[in-house]
C-alpha cells in the first residue's frame, strides 16, 4: 500500500489502525487500578458566544483510564490515569470549562491544523502558485494561522460503545480558509483500548492540491496536574538520532543535526531538567529549553514509530508515544508564563507540561528537502498518534 508521510490513495482500501505491543508487564500493573466498566459518556460542555453549544466526550475503558474530548477544536480536554499504587490524576494541562479554552487556550490538548508547526514568512507555494497565510507567530504562521483547527467547533459524528469506547469528530474546511488552498475533509478519531493505549487518528482529503500536517498538542505532567511539579524530573527515551536545529525565529535552518554528545541526546533514559538550562547549546537558548522537531527512524512492519517514553519515577506513571509520522515536535511548555490559571487553580509555568507531537517537519513547504506535507485530491491523509500508559515498578 502507497504511504508518504501517512498520506494513502483513496482508491487502495482503508488500512488497519495499527498500534505497537504493550509496554511489557508494567502495562499489566494498572488492572488493579480499574474504577469502572469500559463506557462513553456524552454530556454538555458550555457555549460559544454565538450560542452554539459544545459537547463533550468520555470515554473510560475499565482500566483505570479515562479520556475526555471536546468538540471546541477537537481538543484532548482530560486525561486521568493511575500511578503505581493506583492513585488516579489528571495528567494533562487544561480547562474545566470552555470558558479557559476560549480566554488563553494555548494548544491545551488540541487538534491544530491545518498544517501543525511553522511555516517561514507564512508563505508557500504549490505547482508556482503563492498562498500567503497569517503571520501570527512573529513573521511565520504557526498551527494553521488565528482560526486553525484548534478555535472551530467541530461536529460529533459517531459515537462507539464497547470495551473500546471511541468518539469521532469532523470539520470542513473551506477552500481559501486562513489563506490554505482546496477544500478540506478531516475527521478525528479517538479510541481508548483495553491496553490502557489512547489512538488519536486524524484524516483528510481536499479538492484541490493543498499541504496538510495535523497533530495532538496536548500538554501532559505525569506527576499529575495538580500537583505543582513540574515535568523536569521526568525520564525522557527518544531513538531519534537527529533533529531538526533552528535559527532565531524557529524555523529549521535545513540541517540534520546528530544528537551526540549533545543536550539533544535521548536515546539512553536521561531526565528532561537535566540539561534544559545548558546555554552552552545555541539551540538550548534559541528555544528556551526543548522545542525541536526530533527525526524517526523507519517504521516497522505496521508503519509505526516509537517516538518516545517518558516516565516520572515520583510516581511510576508511564506514557509512550508511537507514531506513523517521520518527526516529532519535543516542546518542555517554554513559553507558559503564569498567566494561565489552570482546573486545578494553578498558574501555569514554563516546563509545567511537556508537549510530544508527531507531525510532518516544520517549513516543508519551503524546503523540500525535509519532505513533502502535499496533499492532492484522491489521496487520504492520515495521521496516527498513540499514547499507551502503563506504570513501572520501582
Amino acid at each position: 500500500m502507497s504511504n508518504v508521510n501517512g498520506r494513502e490513495r483513496a482508491d487502495q482500501g482503508e488500512p488497519n489502525v495499527n498500534i505497537l505491543p504493550a509496554a511489557g508487564a508494567a502495562a499489566l500493573a494498572l488492572a488493579g487500578a480499574a474504577t469502572a466498566q469500559a463506557e462513553v459518556k456524552r454530556a454538555p460542555f458550555g457555549t460559544l458566544a454565538d450560542g452554539r453549544a459544545v459537547e463533550s466526550v468520555t470515554l473510560t475503558n475499565g482500566k483505570g483510564v479515562t479520556a475526555r474530548i471536546i468538540s471546541y477544536g477537537a481538543i484532548l480536554q482530560s486525561v486521568e490515569a493511575p500511578d503505581r499504587t493506583g492513585k488516579i490524576a489528571e495528567v494533562t494541562l487544561g480547562y474545566d470549562s470552555i470558558d479557559g479554552y476560549l480566554k488563553a487556550p494555548n494548544y491545551f490538548g488540541a487538534t491544530v491544523g491545518r498544517y501543525a508547526n511553522r511555516i517561514a514568512n507564512g508563505r508557500f507555494a504549490i505547482d508556482g502558485k503563492t498562498y500567503t497565510l497569517a503571520q501570527n507567530n512573529g513573521v511565520n504562521a504557526l498551527h494553521g494561522g488565528k482560526v486553525g483547527f484548534d478555535k472551530v467547533l467541530w461536529r460529533i459524528v459517531a459515537v462507539k460503545d464497547g470495551p473500546a469506547p471511541a468518539v469521532t469528530l469532523a470539520y470542513t474546511a473551506a477552500d481559501g480558509e486562513e489563506g490554505y488552498p482546496g477544500k478540506l475533509d478531516v475527521t478525528a478519531t479517538y479510541t481508548l483500548g483495553a491496553d490502557n493505549a489512547l489512538t488519536v487518528e486524524y484524516k483528510a482529503t481536499t479538492d484541490k492540491p493543498t499541504i496538510v500536517n495535523i497533530t495532538n498538542h496536548s500538554f501532559f505532567n505525569l506527576w499529575g496536574e495538580a500537583s505543582g511539579k513540574q515535568i523536569v524530573s521526568h525520564v525522557l527515551t527518544m531513538p531519534a538520532a537527529q533533529f531538526t536545529p533552528v535559527g532565531e525565529t524557529l524555523i529549521p535552518t535545513g540541517e540534520r543535526r546528530s544528537v551526540a554528545n549533545t543536550p539533544f541526546d535521548f536515546r539512553a533514559p536521561r531526565v528532561i531538567g537535566d540539561r534544559i538550562r545548558d546555554g552552552r547549546d545555541d539551540q538550548i537558548r534559541i528555544g528556551q529549553g526543548y522545542d525541536h522537531n526530533y527525526i524517526l527512524g523507519a517504521p516497522d512492519a505496521k508503519g509505526m514509530r516509537l517516538a518516545a517514553r517518558v516516565e516520572e519515577p515520583g510516581t511510576g506513571r508511564v506514557m509512550e508515544v508511537s507514531t506513523n509520522q517521520p518527526g516529532v515536535q519535543f516542546y518542555t511548555g517554554n513559553f507558559l508564563d503564569g498567566t494561565a490559571i489552570g482546573r486545578s487553580g494553578l498558574a501555569y509555568r514554563q516546563s509545567d507540561g511537556l508537549a510530544l507531537e508527531p507531525q510532518v517537519f516544520p517549513d516543508t513547504p519551503n524546503q523540500p528537502a525535509l519532505g513533502s506535507a502535499r496533499l492532492d485530491p484522491g489521496q487520504t491523509y492520515r495521521s496516527v498518534i498513540v499514547y499507551r500508559f502503563s506504570t513501572s515498578a520501582r
